[in-house]
């Protein structure tokens, strides 16, 4: 600073220091801090228009009282300051500075918990992270995605077979576990009209089921195994991120063949799907050995699907999918269900099972049009 201080009542008796008073060589001065003067002050004067003594902002030959004082030491002389080189930015400046660079600080920090905490996790952590919004998982290590192998490990133990016991004969197809303590999802043709149910699980126990409640417009049907506790239940998944071209496997009992896997890709997105809601049709041609009978395209396949229909929105594969296939899971690479087989196609003149193979045309019901439809099912179903 270049403002000097004085209390109050010092060198009164002094003359003014800058009239005329010897300066001494072997004493340097410093012009910032001058010496105290030898001789007590002269009393106070009225102070000229001096050049080193003019207030800032006041017209030149104005009467600084502060420049002047009090004569009791209330007012001290400003000195012109001397130039110095640029310095340091002074502390306060730098002080100033502190709570901008805080809210930056702060700031930043908000945008990361804001926007990127799960990235942050997984910086921090080194373990993968998943969003609480998701509706998908990792039901295979992360490893063996799109493995058939660590797929039909993970999720053969929530697929089971059906057996249902018809007026007439019987059906055989396959359905997805979803409690522990045994609800089942299917198809209603496979349990449409049946006396009695028997289900296997892929470590060879039987159960009893009954059914909880069917929803023919989709060809849905949600079972209950009795006395079951324990079981492996599968993961659904979202098939709205479902895209043409995904790897898929299919899991399910065709013929009888308990656990059987096939694999391929999902061929086409919201195929229009027209199957039976008679249910005389559906045992009709299970009983010939053959599979559901559906319309695509203004054609009916595997038989006549009769006048009573419904229409939905299927998930197309090439997987290979066989009678007995219906009702099980269709699965991503992830190993999260994301649709529930429900027709096949077969050449025009199959009358057997021996001639009702599949030549890569597979149907399933989307996982998401499952999950919106389980409340009601639960609750009966929209056919009680």
């Amino acid at each position: 600073m270049t403002e000097s201080i004085r209390r109050s009542g010092e060198y009164e008796n002094h003359e003014n220091p800058y009239q005329g008073a010897p300066q001494h060589a072997s004493a340097p001065v410093d012009p910032a801090w001058p010496p105290p003067p030898a001789h007590h002050p002269a009393a106070p004067q009225p102070v000229g228009p001096a050049a080193g003594w003019q207030t800032p902002g006041r017209p030149a030959g104005a009467w600084d009282d502060a420049a002047a004082g009090d004569g009791n030491g209330g007012g001290t002389a400003l000195l012109t300051p001397v130039a110095a080189a640029p310095g340091p930015v002074p502390p306060r400046r730098r002080a100033a500075r502190g709570p901008m660079a805080l809210l930056a600080a702060v700031a930043i920090v908000a945008a990361a918990i804001g926007g990127g905490t799960a990235y942050g996790i997984q910086e921090l952590t080194g373990k993968d992270q998943v969003a609480a919004s998701s509706t998908t998982t990792s039901v295979v290590p992360a490893a063996r995605t799109g493995d058939v192998a660590g797929i039909a490990a993970a999720v053969s133990p929530s697929v089971v077979e059906i057996n249902a016991t018809l007026g007439g004969g019987s059906s055989t197809g396959s359905g997805v576990i979803i409690t522990s303590d045994g609800e089942i999802l299917t198809n209603n043709h496979v349990i449409a009209g049946a006396s009695s149910i028997k289900v296997s699980t892929s470590d060879g126990k039987e159960y009893t089921a009954e059914v909880v409640g069917t929803d023919s417009k989709k060809d849905l049907a949600l079972i209950k195994l009795a006395n079951a506790s324990g079981l492996k239940t599968a993961t659904l998944g979202d098939s709205d991120g479902v895209k043409v071209g995904d790897t898929v496997v299919a899991i399910g009992s065709p013929e009888g063949l308990t656990g059987t896997v096939t694999s391929g890709i999902v061929s086409a997105l919201d195929r229009d799907v027209t199957v039976s809601t008679d249910e005389s049709q559906g045992q009709q041609q299970q009983q010939q050995g053959g599979g559901w009978p559906f319309e695509f395209g203004g054609q009916q396949f595997n038989g006549d699907t009769g006048s009573s229909t419904t229409t939905y929105k299927a998930l197309q594969t090439d997987a290979s999918l066989n009678p007995g296939n219906s009702g099980g899971a269709l699965i991503d690479a992830g190993g999260n269900i994301i649709g529930i087989n429900s027709a096949m196609y077969s050449a025009a003149d199959a009358t057997s099972s021996s001639t009702a193979g599949s030549v890569g045309l597979g149907f399933a019901i989307p996982i998401n049009t499952v999950k919106a439809d389980l409340a009601t099912l639960r609750a009966g179903g929209s056919d009680s």
